[in-house]
């Protein structure tokens, strides 16, 4: 794992990465969906987000590798997040999806506390 511009990115085997030949097969990084329903990897990250942050008061997850769940976005904000340092935010949601990330290829994690 490492960590760039408050991004934590997650490694994972070649031969993992190879099942998830949507993601090969992009053209960049980055793939948007054109439907507008929730992948079974979003509902369940944002089920468990949910469960860990129940006072959240915005929560976003996004499959943005394709649809196969090999990296996904989430964009959190919750008042359970304030006084903490970015790296502090990020760890708890971490945390919070310790199971999911073991077979997860990268995780982009943008947290925020509500405007009073």
């Amino acid at each position: 794992m490492f960590i760039t511009e408050n991004r934590f990115w997650f490694t994972m085997s070649f031969s993992s990465l190879l099942r998830c030949k949507t993601l090969l097969s992009l053209p960049c990084r980055t793939a948007s969906r054109r439907f507008s329903s929730q992948t079974d990897g979003e509902v369940r990250i944002a089920k468990v987000l949910k469960e860990k942050f129940p006072f959240a008061t915005s929560l976003k997850v996004v499959d943005i590798s394709g649809g196969c769940g090999a990296m996904y976005e989430i964009h959190i904000e919750s008042d359970e997040f304030r006084g903490k340092r970015t790296v502090q935010q990020h760890q708890l949601v971490n945390q919070a999806l310790k199971e999911e990330i073991k077979g997860m290829h990268g995780l982009r994690i943008f947290t925020d506390v509500p405007r009073k």
